[in-house]
Formats: structure tokens, sequence, C-alpha cells
């Protein structure tokens, strides 16, 4: 489980159709084989560490839900590590578990902030609602506005400058993760939902 919050820019190094390999300065410190670690949003394993190079193995599923097969050696990715029981959740709680991609469509300017619209799919927006919670590529970001197929949020001078985020342009892919607890909600009252028929309102008097 991760919170949002990027600890670091990491740097590739090579990228395989199954494994990459990052290096990292901040979060190399504690990092061990079998660790969990958030590589754009998608909670990937540390399974070798060399100096301040790790590798994780990437499985197809994750390359076709996410933006990982885009990258080349040379590219820069948003990392942060697992939550700890002592730690502060700065941002919601994220899984690491890439949805979908999304599309940006464009970037203006809000006085010191960016506005950034991302273009989603139907299975991502229909969690999306205005100053909830999204994550993109690793960030957890309040959504600003939404349509039926696009989302805008505010990007701030600090994430910008300490994600990856701030040199993104229009048409780049995003990883994209809806909040966990909006699909926890959605299946608790769908089935409630489904419950309520004629016979349910008869019985209890509403019909």
């Amino acid at each position: 489980m991760f919170s949002g919050i990027v600890e670091e820019i990491g740097l590739v190094v090579s990228v395989s159709p199954s494994r990459l390999a990052i290096k990292v300065e901040l979060i190399m410190g504690d990092l061990k084989p079998g660790d969990s670690i958030a590589v754009n949003g998608v909670c990937l394993t540390a399974t070798e560490i060399k100096g301040k190079v790790f590798q994780a193995d990437v499985m197809p599923e994750t390359l076709r839900r996410s933006n990982l097969g885009d990258l080349r050696p040379g590219g820069q990715v948003n990392l942060e590590r697992a939550l700890t029981l002592s730690g502060r959740i700065g941002g919601h709680l994220v899984q690491g578990h890439i949805d979908a991609t999304g599309t940006i469509k464009r970037i203006t300017s809000d006085g010191e902030a960016k506005l950034m619209t991302i273009g989603a799919p139907p299975e991502v927006m229909r969690y999306i609602v205005e100053k909830g919670f999204i994550t993109v590529d690793g960030l957890s970001l309040t959504v600003t506005d939404k349509t039926n197929d696009q989302f805008s949020v505010s990007l701030v001078a600090f994430s910008r400058s300490h994600t990856t985020i701030g040199g993104k342009k229009e048409g780049d892919r995003l990883n994209l993760e809806a909040d966990i607890i909006a699909k926890y909600v959605e299946k608790f009252t769908s089935k409630t939902m489904a419950s309520i028929n004629e016979a349910f309102l008869t019985e209890h008097g509403f019909a």
C-alpha cells in the first residue's frame, strides 16, 4: 500500500520485456530484495539490488495496463516505497494497481499552478468525482473538474519540480488508479440497490 506521495525520481538504466533496472539515490537507504516499490504508480517488487540500482520483474499484464512499456533507458520514473504503519499518509490510500492509462488533452496555466486535463476510459471515469482523489503516474492528486470522458487536476510548482509530471506534454500517456474507497462503495451499494425490488418495497410499506 502507498500514499501517492512521490519520494524520488528514478533513472531508467535498462528495459527488457520482463524486467526494469532503475537507478536511485534517496530510497536506496533501506531498500532490500522483496520490498514493494511504486514505479509510476505501479506496484513492483525489487528482485535484485546492486549499488544504487534495483531491478524489478514486470508481468505482461502490467505492460498492457500501464505506460511502463513506453519506458526507455535514460527515462525518468516516479518512485515511492510502501507505507509503514508508523508513517503519515500525506495523500490517500493507493494500491499500486493500475486501472488504465489516460492521455493528456491539454495543459493550461492557472496562476502559479498548471491545470492538466486528462482523457480517461469509462472504467476510470465512473469512479471520479470533483474534489475526489485520483492517482496519476503515482501522484495523489485532487480532481478539480470532470466531464463524461475527461477530468482535470491542478499541479502546484512543488509537484512539477519534484516528480516527472512537470515534464509531461499533450498526448503523453499516464497511469491511472481510481480511489479504492470509491470501488468498495460502488460494490456495496450495488448489492443493496439490487435487493430493493417491488417485493421489498411492498413488504416495507413503500408500494
